[in-house]
């Protein structure tokens, strides 16, 4: 076994011995008193330095000195959600922002003392300042009442917010015209608000920890809908630090869903290793996994996000041709998805069912089109396809699926949905166009993409999701009406969704075409491609680019 690290608490404060920095021995000591107190996670977040900083370029240098000192002192520690990981293999960009952890073999190694003898737990958490607090071991808040307030406002902005965000209104408010004929919005009397703006109002007449901790949430949970990361993680250090030494109804569900959320940003970074072990954390310790059995809410988040995980795991395995790991990790995904739709269900929200079908019927094309071998899979072929390309019947369920999620949409009233529905479908209709890298327009038109008439035939008992404005006939069409939507500010879709609708675009204004709309749509998407995160990039490779007509880039790169 190493040798143990002596820490002596009593100043001056010293590391085996040695003087040491103050701010590094506080934090190794923060660091054995996570391990102590939560074994399972035992994460120290950077907001717990940040409170006895003056400002970030201090919290930053003080990062730095201990990490230096933990060298010294022959320590491994790391950083990021995933306390399971190898310190030695981190990206040291994201060390200043945490969370802290000790690597699992040196647990056992920190001895504190003080004057030489061994320190109390109170002792320890009088160092770290837990005792003032109120965050020392076994001693908790009292809880806070809610019912007591005499000024409900709070309730009214919270409420006009879920609703918002379960209606995909996220930016933008629904116009009073709109409100009165839903009956939204206080009966007409005005706009219904946003999302962001309602939860804002909400936060600005919070009194209590709960009300303070339950808008952080949803903030957290709209803003990675818009694929802000960063604003996401922001909103989570805002709700870890509101629960932390308070005694919060729904404590235990914060925690889940804050080790959620944390989980998406994860995996909206690509890293699916560090989401699926944030999801198996949460699964395997009470009481987080007692509340994915038996809460609805918290089952299909953990479902669905595992779901996708396992997806994206079975089409690397099919790209490596790996075919039976292919094949379980899509079984896999499946049965999460099926465990992601029962919850939503049974919770009786429509949008959180809209979601799990859209990615369903994703999930079974991607399947199809990977050739993955597993028990659900649909025989046949496309007219015309080549191997490995998705069969029709596989296409026709998969448009079924996301002609569910459409239809859902629409029976709850969202008149603000998400482009991907579209998105999925476009990128499906095209799912069968092979054609030689950059073509010639000839040889480019001569492949036949699924029309909008023949999905609406495709959708069988969904067919009617596709009409209205919304879903004009033609899929350059469908692209454009978004596109201008967002352009005139009637709708904020996000960079990533932009990204998407200019590229279907751009392929199928071509197809159509019209070099002019199409090229135009490249270029926009060229420009947007700068500002989207490196992460999302990665759909939008040379391949994705190949695929449209030699004359489209030409014109392009005229203008």
């Amino acid at each position: 076994m190493p040798d143990p690290v002596v820490v002596e608490l009593s100043a001056p404060q010293s590391v085996n011995g040695t003087r040491a920095a103050y701010q590094s021995v506080w934090l190794l000591v923060r660091l054995h008193h996570a391990t102590l107190a939560s074994p399972q996670r035992p994460l120290v977040y950077a907001d717990d330095l940040r409170e006895r900083m003056s400002n970030a370029r201090t919290l930053r240098m003080a990062i730095a000195r201990a990490f230096q000192d933990f060298g010294r002192w022959q320590l491994q520690v790391g950083w990021g959600e995933d306390a399971s990981r190898d310190p030695r293999f981190l990206n040291l960009e994201g060390r200043s922002q945490g969370p802290f952890w000790l690597a699992a073999h040196e647990r056992q190694r920190i001895v504190c003392q003080v004057e030489g003898a061994p320190a109390t737990a109170h002792e320890i958490a009088a160092f770290l300042g837990l005792d003032r607090d109120g965050r020392a071991q076994g001693k908790a808040a009292a809880p806070q009442r809610m019912v007591t307030q005499t000024d409900l406002s709070f309730w009214r902005h919270f409420v006009d917010g879920k609703q918002a965000l379960r209606e995909g209104r996220l930016l933008t408010p629904l116009a009073r015209d709109e409100a009165a004929a839903t009956g939204k919005g206080g009966n007409g009397s005005h706009d219904a608000p946003a999302a962001l703006t309602a939860f804002r109002a909400a936060r600005r007449l919070a009194v209590s920890e709960f009300e303070h901790a339950f808008v952080a949430l949803n903030e957290a949970l709209l803003w990675r809908r818009l694929g802000d990361r960063a604003q996401t993680r922001k909103m989570l250090r805002a709700l870890r630090r509101r629960r932390r030494g308070h005694a919060i109804a729904g404590n235990d569900y914060l925690d889940a869903m804050e080790g959620i959320v944390a989980a998406w940003c994860a995996y909206d970074e690509r890293d699916l290793r560090g989401a699926l072990a944030l999801l198996q954390a949460l699964a395997q310790n009470a009481p987080g996994a007692t509340l994915v059995q038996v809460h609805p809410h918290v089952r299909f988040e953990w479902h669905n996000l595992a779901a996708l995980i396992q997806r994206s795991h079975a089409l690397s395995a099919a790209a490596t041709n790996d075919t039976a790991a292919a094949g379980t990790l899509a079984e896999q995904a499946v049965a999460h998805f099926e465990q992601a739709l029962a919850a939503a269900f049974e919770s009786n929200v429509s949008d959180a069912a809209q979601h799990v079908a859209a990615n369903i019927g994703m999930a079974l094309w991607l399947f199809g089109e990977a050739g993955i071998a597993w028990s659900g899979a649909l025989p046949g072929a496309l007219p015309g396809a080549v191997p490995g390309v998705s069969s029709e019947r596989e296409a026709e369920r998969a448009i079924q699926w996301i002609g569910l999620s459409e239809w859902l949409g629409r029976g709850a009233g969202n008149r603000h949905p998400s482009a991907w529905n579209a998105i999925y479908l476009m990128r499906i209709a095209r799912g069968a166009c092979h054609t030689a890298p950059r073509p010639t327009l000839a040889e480019f038109q001569a492949a036949a993409p699924i029309g909008v008439a023949a999905l609406r035939q495709l959708a069988g008992p969904f067919a009617d999701a596709f009409t209205g404005p919304a879903w004009p006939d033609s899929w350059h069409e469908v692209a454009a009406w978004r596109l201008a939507e967002s352009q005139r500010g009637e709708r904020k879709y996000p960079l990533l969704q932009q990204s998407s609708l200019w590229f279907e675009l751009a392929w199928y204004a071509a197809h159509a075409g019209q070099l002019e709309q199409a090229a135009r749509a490249l270029r926009s998407l060229r420009e947007g491609l700068r500002q989207l995160a490196v992460s999302d990039r990665q759909y939008f490779g040379k391949p994705l680019f190949d695929a449209l007509p030699e004359p489209v880039h030409r014109l392009a790169r005229d203008d």
